[in-house]
């Protein structure tokens, strides 16, 4: 009889990444050293010199233009100090070891200025140093200057640094300090670890508190910042959507007219020809399919909540009833016409309109009080608008509307628009000043 005997092979082990393959303790760990490696690891002696303090504080701003520039040094003339008293200290107390002492002391202080990660790494390599050198248990495991110098290496990397690099080395320091308690001690109690862990944590949480105060200010600042330009594009739009309306009225008006008149014209002549007929048909057609054309666009930009005014978009011809309005509002307003008035295009007429409506309602938030002129000159090859206003007659003894600071954007969309001029600026007097220009095209340059 004849036995088959089936034997089973292992499979091999699969082939892939080496990392996947390992246990997840072992990940896990390495997870928890990345973040020490990167931060006091990598890169440790990279050259990052100490920037010079802003000068646009509330203090700072204060101070003449010379002791300005001195107080931008400020941060350094700190570390310069207390890496002054380190060596007062240091000469002090370690006498004869003053030559090993100092060095190792006070080049990790002044070495934050520049490597603030290399220095902290120097002073722990100072502390044994130091200790060795030093009077016997004057410090332990840290001697006074080395004491001072540490826990001022700790300061300036925590504020140089983000708060985890700050709990790295303050993590390192206490490993160090109960490594140093209770292996190499050799029963000595004297340890002044708990001073230098209490006294460096105070100082390293206050640190992360004001990283988190400096992180969220500028948080707020750059939301401040979006918001403000959001806002500025949304008026943008809001303006432009409002002139678009007031053309519209003013454009179907004016399409209307020429679709009743392109109707009405066959009827006006006695047996009229056929061609001119249809030709008068295809002008109706024409008018009235961009008139619909017209409403259609403008129900992309209109509100919701719009309605279309009952009465004509206003003219020049109406700035007299305006100015009867701001007389009443408390606004002494003249007007003076420079130069033979002559009809303008709606759109002209329309914009000069509303843009000598904003300019005065202006005065009348900012300047409450105060006097204003109109000025309308018909020039050649265009219309002149001059609107000024002179300073409130007792500046502080009525408080000015703040107003939402958007009037000056939609003229200059309205003057854009016309391809048009304009300034608006602070008169020498105190007051302000609006002048435009409008250019008309004249009739052989228009044919």
């Amino acid at each position: 009889m004849l036995y088959v005997t089936e034997t089973t092979q292992t499979p091999p082990p699969p082939q892939g990444d080496p990392a996947k393959q390992r246990s997840p303790e072992f990940r896990l760990a390495a997870d928890a050293l990345r973040g020490p490696r990167h931060d006091l690891i990598h890169d440790a002696f990279a050259y990052r010199p100490l920037a010079r303090m802003r000068t646009d504080g509330p203090l700072t701003r204060r101070l003449p233009g010379r002791l300005r520039e001195y107080a931008a040094w400020t941060p350094h003339a700190l570390i310069s100090g207390v890496a002054l008293i380190t060596l007062l200290v240091a000469t002090v107390d370690s006498g004869g070891a003053a030559l090993v002492i100092v060095p190792v002391t006070v080049l990790p202080i002044l070495l934050t200025m520049l490597r603030p990660v290399g220095a902290f790494w120097l002073s722990m390599a100072a502390i044994p140093v130091s200790q060795v050198f030093g009077s016997d248990w004057a410090g332990w495991p840290w001697l006074p200057a080395a004491f001072i110098s540490h826990l001022t290496v700790l300061t300036v990397v925590a504020i140089r640094t983000r708060p985890r690099t700050a709990a790295y080395i303050w993590a390192v320091t206490a490993i160090y300090g109960f490594v140093v308690d209770f292996v190499l001690s050799g029963g000595y109690y004297g340890s002044n670890t708990g001073a230098m862990l209490v006294l460096s944590a105070l100082i390293l949480l206050a640190v992360a508190v004001w990283h988190t105060r400096k992180e969220a200010r500028q948080e707020v600042t750059a939301q401040q910042t979006v918001t403000a330009h959001e806002r500025s594009r949304r008026t943008l739009l809001e303006e432009r959507s409002n002139i678009a309306r007031e053309l519209h009225d003013v454009v179907a008006h004016h399409m209307s007219v020429v679709a009743i008149q392109a109707e009405a014209a066959p009827y006006r002549v006695e047996n009229p020809p056929e061609e001119l007929e249809r030709a008068f048909a295809t002008i109706r057609e024409n008018a009235v399919a961009a008139l619909t054309e017209l409403r259609r666009v403008l129900g992309v930009v209109r509100a919701e909540d719009y309605e279309a005014p009952e009465a004509p978009q206003p003219t020049l011809a109406d700035l007299d009833a305006l100015l009867a309005n701001v007389r009443d509002a408390g606004l002494r307003v003249d007007k003076a016409v420079i130069g033979a008035v002559r009809e303008l295009p709606p759109g002209v007429e329309l914009s000069a309109y509303r843009i000598v409506q904003e300019a005065l309602s202006n005065s009348l938030r900012h300047a409450p009080g105060a006097s204003a002129r109109v000025e309308i000159g018909y020039v050649l090859g265009g219309l002149g608008v001059r609107v000024v206003n002179g300073p409130p007659p007792v500046p502080g003894m009525v408080k000015p509307s703040p107003g939402a600071g958007h009037g000056i954007t939609g003229m200059r969309e309205r003057v854009s628009m016309l391809d048009g001029r304009m300034t608006a600026a602070p008169t020498g007097d105190g007051g302000y000043e609006v002048a435009v220009f409008l250019p008309v095209a004249s009739a052989e340059d228009a044919s």
